[in-house]
């Protein structure tokens, strides 16, 4: 944010760098998640009384790979906008 306010403007470069940052960490939170859910699938505490616990964890897959599809979509949005800055710049 300190870098967006200054006066002469942001310069690309740190900001790019401070977006791959920012997505990595993001990307390293949404493995480590995935992971978690996935061991959580293989504890099953009532064999025969999981459907609940598959429903949940099928729903919060897709949620991850919605959120991972829309970070995605994220990245490819600030690296054009950064090959634009860098080609007028």
């Amino acid at each position: 944010m300190e870098e967006l306010a200054k006066q002469g403007g942001p310069r690309s470069d740190v900001v790019g760098a401070q977006c791959h940052e920012f997505m990595q960490a993001v990307k390293e939170i949404q493995m480590t998640l995935r992971d978690e859910i996935k061991s959580m699938c293989e504890y099953r505490p009532y064999e025969n009384n999981d459907y609940a616990a598959r429903t949940a964890t099928e729903i919060s897959v897709r949620k991850l790979d919605s959120v991972l599809g829309q970070l995605t979509n994220m990245q490819e949005i600030a690296d054009e906008y950064h090959g634009i800055r860098s080609r007028s710049g």
